[in-house]
C-alpha cells in the first residue's frame, strides 16, 4: 500500500503552466491543481534584468490566468538561467547549445526562477523571485558533444536539464535545487501553508 502525500488541498490550485516538471512537483506532494497555460510575450526589455523579467513573467502568466478564474488561487512562475547578467534561452540548434554549454563549462551561473500568486476574489497579487548559483565541472568538449546527442538539452534553458542526464555537469548548488528544475518548492510550500491553501495531513 502506498503511504499517502504529506499536504492535502484546502482551496482550488490553478497552475498558469504546461509544464510538466512543476505539475508533477505540486501533485506528488498531495496538492491538488487544474492546469491553465496561459501565453504571453516572453521577449526581455531593452536593459531588463534576469530578476525582473523572471518576476514580470511570472506576474504577467498568473494575472493573465487569474482573470478567468478569480476565486481560484493562480500559480505563475518563469524561470531563467543567466550569466553575468544575459539570459541564456533554449538552444536554437545542437551547435548553439554546444556554445552555451562551452561558456557555463568550469564557471558558476544562476537560475532565477519567478514566483506569482493571484486571488483576485481576495485581492491578492504576491511575487517574488528565487535565485540558485548553481557551479559545472569543467567537462571536456566530446563529453559535451555526447551530452547533446542525447537530445535534452535542446528544449532547456541553459542547454542542460539538473533533473535527467544534466546531472552529472553539476559540481555545486547554493540555494533551492527544486528551483533549478523550475519551482523553489519550499517558498512555494510555505506560501500556500501560511495562506491556508494546503494542509499538512496528519497520521
Amino acid at each position: 500500500m502506498n503511504n499517502p502525500p504529506p499536504f492535502y488541498s484546502l482551496d482550488p490550485l490553478v497552475l498558469a503552466s504546461a509544464s510538466p516538471r512543476r505539475r508533477e512537483m505540486l501533485r506528488r506532494l498531495g496538492i491538488d491543481i487544474a492546469v491553465a497555460p496561459v501565453e504571453v510575450d516572453e521577449t526581455p526589455r531593452t536593459g531588463e534584468k534576469p530578476a525582473a523579467f523572471a518576476q514580470r513573467m511570472a506576474i504577467a502568466k498568473a494575472s493573465a490566468a487569474a482573470e478567468k478564474m478569480p476565486g481560484s488561487w493562480v500559480l505563475g512562475a518563469d524561470t531563467v538561467v543567466a550569466v553575468s547578467g544575459k539570459i541564456l534561452g533554449k538552444p536554437r540548434d545542437p551547435a548553439d547549445a554546444l556554445a552555451t554549454l562551452r561558456q557555463l563549462a568550469g564557471t558558476t551561473h544562476v537560475v532565477l526562477t519567478g514566483v506569482c500568486f493571484c486571488c483576485p476574489d481576495r485581492g491578492r497579487q504576491d511575487a517574488w523571485e528565487e535565485v540558485t548559483a548553481v557551479t559545472f565541472m569543467d567537462t571536456p568538449e566530446d563529453v559535451l558533444a555526447a551530452y547533446i546527442a542525447t537530445g535534452e538539452p535542446l528544449d532547456k534553458a541553459g542547454a542542460y536539464g539538473i533533473q535527467g542526464i544534466g546531472s552529472f555537469l553539476v559540481r555545486g548548488i547554493r540555494g533551492s535545487c527544486t528551483n533549478v528544475i523550475g519551482l523553489p518548492m519550499d517558498s512555494v510550500v510555505r506560501y500556500l501553508l501560511r495562506n491556508a491553501v494546503i494542509a499538512a495531513r496528519h497520521p
